[in-house]
């Protein structure tokens, strides 16, 4: 099985959902990974769940995984159950849209780590009972699970088969994760790839979302990185993730034609 190429959505934001799905499919993309917020807004706006179904069948793209799953790992014993019963509902809409997977972001401040492992746990075994997998992603800037390490540490510590985690260069990257940690890790256990690159003008360690770039235009070696995934046996989904505001305000057929056409002399 070869790689296939996705466009996680947070690259083109400021385009309505449709237009993010029918310019993600018309530059060529498999994939397109939504933001479920996104969802959200459409349907607060007086659209209907439906229309996004359509346009995915329509244009032939399969759904990778869904963002995310917020707020579980720090809610307090009290809100515990509400931010599990909306968790529930953000894997039912998931599902619908025909995502197999659901990212679970970990919390931004500080937080005891066995809690979130418990509870990456139960996020799982609804994940069962509803139909999805949800898969457990770090974020180099948040001061709770940072870096690849970290995640999968939880991943393994939870103590589950199908615990899995998102595979993300920018955040490896901004955390100075080891090589020798990614070519440990089963393939089987990493879901997706979110493939990006930083800034060269900010040191490691001090970079945020906004500070990705395009493919190719930082200081990320990401063919040493792809070199590992294919050496571990990973071919599977691969999603372009840029948060940067200068390709937001460039025409989003452009930035998706230069990413994809990117994606594919790396992968190949």
């Amino acid at each position: 099985m070869s790689f296939k190429l996705c466009l996680n959505t947070s690259t083109i934001r400021p385009q309505s959902i449709l237009d993010k799905i029918r310019l993600t499919a018309a530059a060529g993309f498999e994939g397109v990974e939504l933001w479920i917020n996104d969802v959200y807004e459409y349907v607060g706006r007086g659209g209907e769940v439906g229309d996004i179904e359509k346009a995915l069948d329509d244009h032939g793209l399969i759904v990778p995984s869904m963002i995310a799953l917020r707020a579980w790992g720090e809610a307090s014993r009290l809100e515990y159950p509400i931010m599990l019963d909306e968790a529930k509902r953000r894997m039912e809409l998931a599902t619908r849209l025909g995502a197999p997977t659901i990212v679970c972001s970990p919390p931004r401040d500080s937080c005891s780590v066995q809690q979130i492992t418990e509870r990456y746990g139960d996020l799982l075994r609804l994940g069962r009972e509803i139909g999805i997998h949800p898969t457990f992603e770090y974020i180099s800037f948040f001061q709770s699970i940072a870096s690849l390490e970290q995640a999968w540490d939880v991943v393994q510590s939870v103590g589950e088969d199908d615990a899995t985690l998102i595979l993300d260069a920018f955040h490896s990257w901004n955390t100075g994760s080891s090589p020798d940690t990614l070519r440990s890790i089963p393939a089987s256990r990493i879901s997706h790839y979110h493939i990006d690159d930083a800034s060269s003008q900010i040191a490691a360690g001090q970079q945020t979302d906004p500070d990705r770039v395009m493919l190719g235009e930082g200081v990320i070696d990401l063919v040493a990185e792809i070199n590992i995934l294919k050496e571990i046996g990973y071919q599977g989904t691969v999603s372009l993730e840029l948060f940067n505001s200068a390709l937001w305000k460039q025409d989003p057929a452009d930035v998706l034609k230069v990413g994809f056409e990117r994606m594919q002399d790396l992968l190949s």
